[in-house]
């Protein structure tokens, strides 16, 4: 679920950022389409695209949530 929607979000910016689309609607698209990433996949997986907030939870759980933590700051990179 999350690759595709990371799929998506990147098709959402390569087609903001092409010189053919408008300007000035790149944001309007990223802020519109984290929100339907965001409505879609928290009910199913508790997704995160952030991770800065994720972190600041995982570090208060403590114990598994940071055990993973690691992977979710190094895959995006």
């Amino acid at each position: 679920m999350e690759l595709v929607l990371t799929s998506f979000l990147l098709i959402i910016i390569m087609g903001s950022t092409d010189k053919l689309a408008p300007g000035g609607f790149a944001p309007i698209n990223f802020g519109l389409g984290l929100t339907l990433i965001n409505l879609i996949s928290i009910p199913v997986t508790n997704t995160s695209v952030n991770p800065a907030p994720s972190t600041g939870v995982a570090l208060f759980q403590g114990g598994w949530a940071v055990q993973q933590l690691w992977l979710f700051w190094l895959a995006p990179i």
